[in-house]
């Protein structure tokens, strides 16, 4: 059951956790409560519901291409040497399916007509078209989309627009739908990705490093969706919210060169040993830091895996990208979603105002001159820290010292940034500074908040 209240106050949010059937015939749970604002999509603390997609992102993120027919698969004997007259391609392409990115396996051939009608399919490799014709359109032509019946010698989704983004690109990213660990691996630009991955269209080990980091894990898991227990993956809300670091040219270089050592031993590991998959590597790293003995498969993982050297890297490449962020490499989650969701609010209100920090600005604003992270709006800063997300309008101070105690706490996990107990207070009718500074060393006393050298609070 769930209960709504109109308006902005304090709430307890209680998510059951466990729950088996006792000898009685009934349900033992096991819960856990989390106290503050309760935002649209059930959770406490950030507001990650109300992220606003970025114009800097847009353009860059989506699924596969979605065959709609096995018929599309190529035999080995298929001559892969005619080029499309549309895209310039190779109309025999090879394609990466989940499991080629888990096993680190190169994919399998498909026919690719994109973009061409009967005629120029035909023209271009009439032996594709024969097999397409015998293999997939006997299927299609039961189907009860219009497109996908009446255009049965392409795939169901080409995704033309995110094709264009990856055209000319020497490779890209691709990210799992659906996955335990969230990981980004480069594959070849001449390469098609399947309907369950998501493609960035990036081909910058910097952005490869930024979104394999524990920052960009937080906010994707936050963002996302679940499908069963397993976190799942949204283009327009995991990445086209994500605000990216403004990253100084050494920071990028840094990030650059973390991201590119991290993709070079992934893929040497699993050159060298060819049974080593992804999940294997991140089931062990992830016992690793829980400080879980491993049994003996898992043993004989960290030992093909180096999974002691990856957890170095992803230990180096997470604190040079919290540099990025002006953020303590020891950040709790609540305070990355916290900062993620002020700098997001900042990033947006500077695109209303008319200035985009494109990451790839050569194509999503070709005409512009601006490059990525460079302002172009007069009197802005664009080496300015995010000023701390504030309520939109100010909270009744609570009468009862435990309520006043609650609400300090969570007005604390609302700010994206270090924050002084007057600014803090501002936020509350009422309040008085002295009795919020109160609350907030009490709440340092108990490991909840730390207080950092400018005399102002972060949550712990």
């Amino acid at each position: 059951m769930t209960v709504a209240v109109l308006g902005e106050q304090t709430g307890t949010l209680t998510s059951v956790t466990h729950e088996e059937e006792t000898e009685s015939e009934e349900m033992a749970i096991s819960t856990t409560s989390a106290i503050g604002k309760i935002h649209a999509d059930l959770t406490t603390g950030a507001n990650v519901a109300a992220a606003s997609r970025l114009d800097a992102n847009i353009g860059l993120c989506g699924q596969g291409v979605k065959l709609v027919g096995d018929g599309f698969f190529a035999g080995d004997d298929l001559d892969r040497s005619p080029l499309s007259p549309v895209t310039g391609y190779p109309i025999v392409r090879r394609y990466i399916s989940p499991t080629d990115i888990l096993e680190g396996r190169t994919g399998r051939f498909v026919i690719d007509f994109f973009g061409l009608d009967r005629e120029q399919a035909l023209a271009a490799h009439p032996a594709a078209y024969q097999q397409v014709f015998d293999r997939v359109k006997p299927l299609r032509d039961q189907n009860r989309r219009d497109s996908i019946r009446e255009l049965w010698w392409r795939f169901a989704w080409e995704r033309p627009k995110l094709r264009e983004a990856i055209a000319g690109l020497d490779w890209y990213l691709v990210t799992l739908e659906t996955a335990k660990h969230r990981y980004f691996v480069p594959i070849a630009g001449d390469c098609l990705w399947d309907g369950s991955l998501f493609a960035i269209a990036s081909s910058d080990f910097y952005t490869l490093g930024v979104l394999s980091s524990r920052v960009h894990v937080a906010w994707a898991l936050a963002t996302g969706t679940l499908l069963g227990p397993t976190p799942r993956y949204n283009g327009s809300r995991c990445f086209e919210t994500f605000p990216f670091p403004t990253a100084t040219e050494a920071q990028q270089t840094h990030i650059r060169d973390l991201a590119e050592r991290l993709d070079t031993h992934r893929k040497r590991q699993q050159a060298q040993h060819p049974k080593l998959t992804f999940t294997d590597l991140y089931n062990v790293l992830e016992k690793l830091r829980a400080g879980t003995p491993l049994n003996a498969k898992e043993q004989l993982t960290h030992e093909h895996g180096l999974v002691t050297v990856l957890r170095q890297l992803h230990d180096n490449l997470d604190a040079a990208v919290a540099a990025a962020y002006g953020l303590p490499v020891s950040a709790s989650d609540d305070a990355i979603l916290a900062h993620l969701c002020a700098l997001n609010a900042q990033r947006a209100a500077e695109e209303r105002a008319g200035t985009v920090r494109y990451l790839r600005p050569d194509f999503q604003n070709p005409t512009a001159k601006a490059t990525q992270g460079t302002l172009t709006t007069a009197g802005m800063d664009e080496t300015k820290a995010p000023e701390p997300a504030k309520a939109a309008a100010k909270q009744p101070w609570p009468k009862t010292f435990a309520e006043q105690a609650l609400a300090v706490r969570s007005a604390l996990a609302s700010f994206g940034a270090p924050v002084a107990a007057a600014t803090l207070a501002q936020a509350f009718k009422g309040a008085k500074v002295d009795r919020v500074e109160d609350f907030l060393e009490t709440l340092v006393s108990l490991g909840q908040a730390r207080v950092i050298s400018t005399g102002e609070y972060l949550p712990a």
